[in-house]
């Protein structure tokens, strides 16, 4: 799972359509990392709740680092429990937040989804 979050990305990135970096489907339901689809956070939500979520994130994720080398099982299990809580409010996990009925191509490579053709295209622009 690549570091890097679609909520990341955004605040990164922050009034740009895509990055070179983490290019952007053009629906914008997905970044891609590696050849790697990852869904990207759901666009409806405020900013203010959007970057409460990412703060839990956040901390979800340091709390995983920090129990890791802790030996305990349980904590461990409880701070990704909160890491993908984080992410499912983000909409980056969990149910779509798209209505269309499209799939969710998430953690799929991208040239095995429809978005193959702009993917390839991504190389013609380099």
């Amino acid at each position: 799972m690549p570091w890097i979050g679609c909520e990341a990305v955004v605040i990164l990135h922050a009034h740009h359509e895509s990055s070179d970096m983490y290019p952007r489907t053009p629906d914008g339901r997905y970044f891609v990392v590696k050849g790697q689809l990852w869904r990207c956070s759901d666009p409806a939500l405020s900013e203010q709740e959007r970057e409460r979520l990412v703060h839990a994130l956040m901390e979800a994720r340091r709390a995983v680092s920090a129990t890791k080398s802790s030996g305990d099982p349980e904590q461990l299990r409880s701070a990704r429990a909160n890491v993908n809580a984080a992410k499912v409010a983000l909409g980056e996990r969990g149910p779509v937040w798209w209505t269309d009925g499209s799939p969710d191509y998430n953690r799929r490579k991208a040239i095995k989804t429809p978005y193959a053709d702009w993917y390839r295209s991504l190389a013609d622009r380099g």
